[in-house]
């Protein structure tokens, strides 16, 4: 079936669920939220991903795992992806440039949206999706959204679980997590560890390698839950990662046979916790206090020219040349909030409020090692954010509901490099959210909010910049969310379905100056700039249909229309795309599956995800394909244990997941300006194994 038709065909059966009998809400508990509330009662675009869906994919990379969404995209570059995007909102790279994340990524309360490699599947419990600004919450880092991830809990009840994974291309992976009663009624733990590698999907002609890419991660967690009374109680949260991986991934043919003498590798070193009090202030109220601190050393580095010495004649001006950039970071964030419980509302007892106050403070120091500099260039960059915040949650009657949240933030940034720049930035912030939700009935709610997230300024170091490219301002987004939950067929078929409108202010985009060398080759030099006003709409829809016990059906819809209207650029040269689609916006994204048990032993999996086409960068004309891509599993349960074989991308369908198209790398070419592009993973298949006690 064609990607289109497929498209229209599941809308339609979208659209003609609203006709069904209704029945009970789901009961899945949403967390991220000020308050703990069912998936069903929840304001706005959300998508969970459960306990029992993470553990069918535990051995696939998170961004794998995400992407199956609505309308989440991500961007490769090495190995494995750093970057998301929501409704086509987020970074796809980072160089010389400080960024501020547009998509927050939490994971036990540890804010890790500057090192998206921290976030991997094993023993995580739950994945929450929320899709649209997040200003009232998150604030700087939920312009676009914010994933939030949730690992095991410690249970009173001692547990174990371990596995590991066999697969093509040397993949090898096994983890362990267990925990249980440490003191009796008082304090309760947990604690895994996890190690993927894989040989990854390049081989190296010239070095006669297969692992060039490879992957190579190690996670350990640990979690301990302190009941120190009826009223108080402390959590704790501890993460170590230590990820090794290869990066070599362009070709100048954009195969998967790489030439380069020198390649990159892919790092990254972090150590955090979380700190989580609650106490309960009277029947009333309650205090949450969250504190979090983290280190990350992250180091890349790549062949630049994607060739060996002497792979190409003089006469032709080859160059050879590699670049590094190095950062360490350090991040420390405090959140305190007093959220009002049963009986402490206001308004004549109408109204459930929070008010709260946040701090953090971030540094991050950078050294660029490249050939083409006399010396390492180093930089600077610390911001400070302070804010306040509040909700309130008024029941106008018994049926409706209205949220008001606002955040004020103040954000102060201070950058200084090596050639001598600095800038100091001080800008008060704004966020919030109106929302109404409408429980028509035990079974069915609808709502309504407008949404304002807010994503910071910053600077531009490169001194050959003109002087209006040196910085950009802050960008806004408005967002108006349209949506209903629901259950129909007696409680058989879930149904979540969501309409969206928004705009971007002052938005920042990704632009660039290609400066050309005496030895014939480029240097490409990377900047923001708002350069834009954009408008987007589309729909979010998940259906969960189990007709019988064994069958369960389950299909997700992204659909985006994007478009920019108004696009200026600082460089004179750049391409016009006044009117255009914006990178990394696919028209639709799908998802579409089956789980059958045939019996109480065997489960049988399949699932058909797709995207549309999409533009790689908003510098060029070079697109990513429409694709869609078939993936299977069988599952046997034998008591304690499961065998999973399973594969993915089962046709070998060629996809890709990067692509630059505005310079040109080939000597044999004349440094022709060409389009060159990442492949997607290739089919792949194992066994994974694990057992639970």
């Amino acid at each position: 079936m064609k990607p289109k038709k497929f498209t229209l065909s599941l809308l339609t059966a979208t659209l003609l669920a609203h006709t069904l009998h209704a029945e009970t809400l789901d009961p899945i508990v949403i967390s991220s939220d000020f308050r703990q509330s069912t998936l069903s009662h929840t304001i706005g675009s959300v998508s969970v991903i459960d306990e029992e869906k993470i553990a069918q994919q535990s051995d696939d990379t998170i961004e794998n795992i995400l992407t199956k969404s609505p309308n989440l995209n991500f961007t490769s570059g090495a190995s494995r992806a750093h970057y998301i995007q929501i409704r086509g909102i987020g970074e796809r790279s980072q160089f010389i440039n400080p960024v501020n994340p547009s998509v927050g990524i939490i994971l036990d309360g540890i804010d890790l949206s500057q090192s998206a490699l921290a976030l991997t599947p094993f023993d995580l419990a739950q994945i929450e999706v929320l899709r649209g600004p997040q200003g009232t919450q998150f604030g700087t880092n939920g312009l676009a959204g914010v994933i939030s991830a949730h690992s095991v809990a410690p249970s009173k009840q001692p547990s174990f679980h371990t596995e590991m994974t066999l697969g093509n291309y040397n993949k090898e992976a096994w983890g362990f997590a267990g925990g249980g009663t440490i003191i009796k009624d008082k304090l309760l733990g947990r604690l895994s560890l996890y190690k993927n590698t894989s040989d990854g999907f390049m081989q190296n002609s010239y070095l006669h390698r297969k692992n060039t890419s490879n992957i190579d991660e190690l996670t350990l967690k640990g979690a301990l839950r302190w009941l120190l009374n009826d009223r108080h109680s402390i959590d704790l949260h501890l993460l170590h990662l230590d990820v090794d991986n290869g990066y070599d991934d362009f070709t100048l043919d954009n195969s998967r046979i790489s030439h380069a003498d020198e390649p990159g590798f892919d790092r990254q070193k972090t150590d955090a916790f979380s700190l989580k009090s609650t106490y309960q202030l009277s029947p009333k109220a309650h205090l949450e206090t969250t504190i979090s601190a983290q280190t990350n050393d992250i180091d890349y580095g790549y062949d630049e020219d994607w060739s060996y010495k002497g792979e190409f004649a003089d006469d032709l001006g080859p160059y050879s040349s590699t670049d590094r950039y190095k950062r360490d970071r350090k991040q420390w964030d405090a959140d305190m909030r007093i959220l009002s419980d049963k009986g402490g509302e206001i308004f004549n007892a109408t109204t459930a409020w929070t008010a709260g106050i946040y701090y953090k403070d971030f540094s991050e120091d950078l050294k660029r090692i490249y050939t083409y500099l006399d010396h390492p260039f180093t930089s600077n960059y610390d911001t400070t954010n302070s804010a306040i915040y509040g909700q309130l949650d008024t029941a106008l009657n018994h049926a409706l509901t209205l949220t008001t949240g606002l955040r004020l933030e103040q954000w102060d940034a201070d950058y200084d490099d090596s050639d001598k720049m600095k800038i100091n930035t001080d800008k008060l912030l704004t966020g919030g959210k109106i929302g109404l939700k409408y429980q028509i009935n035990p079974h069915n709610l609808y709502y309504i909010s407008l949404s304002k997230g807010y994503k910071p300024g910053g600077v531009n170091p490169n001194s050959d910049l003109p002087d209006n490219a040196r910085h950009f301002s802050t960008e806004s987004l408005y967002n108006l969310d349209v949506g209903m939950h629901a259950k129909y067929l007696e409680g058989k078929l879930t149904h979540h379905l969501n309409l969206f409108y928004g705009k971007r202010r002052d938005q920042q985009v990704k632009s660039s100056l290609v400066k050309a060398r005496e030895d014939g080759s480029s240097e490409f030099i990377d900047f923001i700039a708002n350069a834009a006003k954009t408008h987007y709409y589309g729909l979010e829809s998940t259906l969960d249909y189990r007709p019988i016990e064994a069958l369960h059906l389950y299909s997700s819809l992204g659909l985006l229309k994007s478009k920019f209207d108004r696009y200026t650029d600082p460089n004179p040269k750049s391409l016009n795309v006044n009117g255009r689609t914006p990178a990394q916006s696919p028209k639709y994204q799908y998802d579409i599956g089956i789980d059958y048990f045939w019996n109480h032993n065997i489960k049988l999996s399949t699932d058909l995800e797709g995207k549309g086409s999409y533009y790689f960068s908003n510098r060029h004309n070079a697109k990513a394909p429409a694709y869609a891509l078939f993936n299977a599993s069988v599952t046997m349960f034998a008591d304690a244990w499961n065998f999973r074989f399973w594969g993915r991308n089962l046709l070998d369908r060629e996809y890709l997941v990067r692509g630059f198209g505005s310079f040109g790398n080939n000597p044999a070419k004349g440094y022709a300006v060409e389009t060159y592009t990442q492949k997607g993973d290739p089919k792949t298949y194992g066994l994974t194994v694990s057992y639970d006690y």
